[in-house]
């Protein structure tokens, strides 16, 4: 097997370098991977659209770019065979550590107006990037092994004539686009007494880096009747990887629906996810299109928080299929199939 070299950029963003870090661990499953990782930090000075044009410009040395933008120093950067990077902030240094080490490279998002052929390959997870050169759709790349969770291959169709044991909830908080009402949590919490009451199913809460203290303390409040709630995580105390916790145990999840990642790990995991909005959200185009990919494939359904009850929350996870493939395994393949060289010894 190969040993493949990577530098991984991120932006110190849990959104994007998740991302990177997803398409990193199918890689090693093709090859043994050494990865360096640069935590970068724009220069607030220098806009990023003025080095996003510099970084293809030829006459503009990368090392230049990378000084001036980043006040990163060429020389620490080791030698690279693959560039990865996810988030707006780092495609400047992707595309000019390719051009400094010589090495393919691969960002995961919106290529922001620069041209396709600046890169191996661009993993995106919206379908009308298909047909375009360079681009591979997929879902969102996690890390997440479902088999190393010990997720089945086939999940049964769960509901109130076949109740989940376990569900998980996930607690998110207000976003850009998303404004909760104080109501609508008690409604959440309430829903979630509900559903224990009625089909015996007992919740796993975990509440998010968003999680307003008195929110995550009411559903540490929630959690005090063992018959509703089986196991508490608050995110502020156990930080990052909690969900991993959540999914090796979980039937089922219900998941706030203003963290994209949430949702789409739990289908990455093979998991029935249903997503509960407020009344004061909204997507922007991209993200609307990506939940429209989840439920249009099955692997998710989505419900106002004010239409909430068990009943509802059955009929949703009814018309759940989940992946019955490792989503991770296909992801390798995939990336094999389209950069054949890298994995060539």
């Amino acid at each position: 097997m190969r040993t493949l070299r990577i530098l991984f950029i991120s932006d110190g963003r849990p959104g994007h370098y998740h991302l990177a870090e997803g398409v990193i661990a199918a890689l090693a499953r093709r090859a043994d991977v050494e990865t360096q990782s640069v935590l970068i930090k724009r220069r607030r000075m220098v806009p990023v659209r003025y080095l996003r044009a510099l970084a293809t410009a030829s006459w503009c040395a990368p090392d230049q770019l990378l000084k001036m933008g980043y006040g990163l120093d060429a020389g620490e950067l080791k030698g690279a065979d693959l560039v990865v990077s996810s988030g707006g902030e780092t495609l400047p240094v992707n595309l000019a550590a390719r051009r400094l080490l010589g090495a393919e490279n691969i960002f995961i998002g919106s290529r922001r107006g620069i041209a396709a052929q600046e890169f191996s390959l661009i993993v995106s997870s919206y379908e009308r990037h298909a047909d375009l050169p360079c681009h591979l759709v997929t879902l969102k790349p996690s890390a997440l092994d479902p088999d190393a969770l010990g997720r089945p291959e086939i999940v049964p169709a769960f509901g109130a004539g076949n109740p989940p044991k376990l569900a998980g909830l996930l607690v998110g908080g207000d976003s850009g686009l998303f404004k909760y009402r104080q109501e609508e949590w008690r409604a959440l919490f309430a829903f979630a007494s509900e559903v224990s009451h009625s089909w015996g199913t007992r919740w796993l809460v975990s509440t998010s880096r968003r999680t307003p203290p008195e929110i995550a303390q009411a559903a540490f409040d929630l959690a005090k009747d063992k018959s509703v709630v089986a196991d508490f995580i608050d995110y502020k105390l156990a930080g990052p990887g909690t969900l991993e916790k959540i999914f090796s145990r979980a039937d089922v999840i219900a998941c706030s629906e203003d963290s994209s990642t949430m949702i789409s790990e739990a289908v990455w995991a093979r998991l029935p996810v249903v997503g509960v909005s407020p009344a004061h959200h909204a997507f922007k185009p991209e993200e609307r299109e990506y939940r429209q990919l989840l439920k249009h494939n099955n692997w998710s359904r989505f419900l106002p928080i004010a239409q909430l009850s068990a009943d509802r929350f059955g009929e949703a996870l009814g018309e759940i299929k989940p992946l019955r493939e490792n989503p991770l395994e296909r992801l390798a393949g995939e990336l094999e199939a389209r950069l054949p060289d890298l994995f060539r010894k």
